[in-house]
């Protein structure tokens, strides 16, 4: 097995430049190699419901595929929002591992807790975080799913506002649950994670940080992943109006 310094890509799925550069701050903290930080060039400014995600999709995927086809080699992919959007989909059109930062977060917190529970931003978004808990696996291991009813775009801010109503939010959610660690469900949330462990007493994981040291290790095995059944890609098919760039040639 020969070795090579890992390239992770790292995606906003929102076109909030100002959120990509905290993200790309977070995973470069962990990262033992590089991180290519890419944020979506059309979609919402924030995820914040199904129909954002459903219109941020088209250009997660652009995104991906154009690295697919350029000159940069990459490791794997994270998408950097909690309800990984368009993950299932971007697992076809990529050629490595691909992972959301929901995903990544569920699996290192049942790594080094025994349960814990969700911190998220707005309640309406909890059922898309249930949801994905059950998707996982990963629903018996948590004890609580939690607002702290902060929209996405107020991560952005380093208002101390900000962080005492998500401090706040995480001990109420560590007092009602009774659990044993804190995972964040926002990946703007990721620069707080390491001061909030640190006032709190118990991991606070968020899943940008996950996310790419999984993604790393995964790549120093040399494990390639599957292209059958629904991760094959795409059939190809033309496609008309705003999308037909992301049509695939038969081969």
């Amino acid at each position: 097995m020969t070795s090579h310094t890992p390239t992770i890509c790292v995606i906003n799925p929102n076109t909030s430049t100002a959120m990509s550069e905290g993200i790309a701050t977070s995973a470069r903290r962990v990262s033992r190699g590089d991180i290519l930080m890419l944020t979506s060039r059309h979609g919402p400014a924030s995820l914040e419901g199904h129909f954002d995600e459903a219109i941020a999709v088209p250009g997660l995927l652009e995104r991906i595929i154009e690295t697919e086809q350029g000159e940069t080699r990459v490791d794997g992919y994270l998408i950097a929002c909690f309800g990984d959007p368009g993950l299932a989909a971007a697992r076809e059109v990529a050629s490595v591992p691909v992972m959301g930062v929901a995903e990544a977060g569920m699996q290192m917190a049942t790594m080094v807790a025994r349960r814990f529970s969700v911190v998220t931003t707005l309640g309406r978004t909890l059922p898309i975080a249930e949801r994905l808990l059950h998707e996982y696996g990963k629903r018996e291991r948590c004890a609580g799913l939690h607002a702290c009813e902060l929209p996405v775009a107020a991560f952005e801010s380093d208002d101390d506002s900000v962080y005492e109503t998500l401090l706040a939010a995480c001990r109420e959610a560590l007092s009602t649950d009774d659990s044993d660690a804190i995972l964040l469900g926002c990946a703007g949330m990721s620069e707080l994670a390491e001061r909030l462990g640190e006032a709190l007493g118990v991991p606070v994981i968020d899943g940008v940080t996950a996310g790419v040291a999984l993604l790393e290790a995964i790549s120093t095995t040399g494990y390639p992943i599957s292209k059958h059944n629904d991760r094959a890609l795409p059939i190809a098919k033309p496609i008309r109006g705003a999308f037909e760039h992301l049509s695939r040639s038969p081969s």
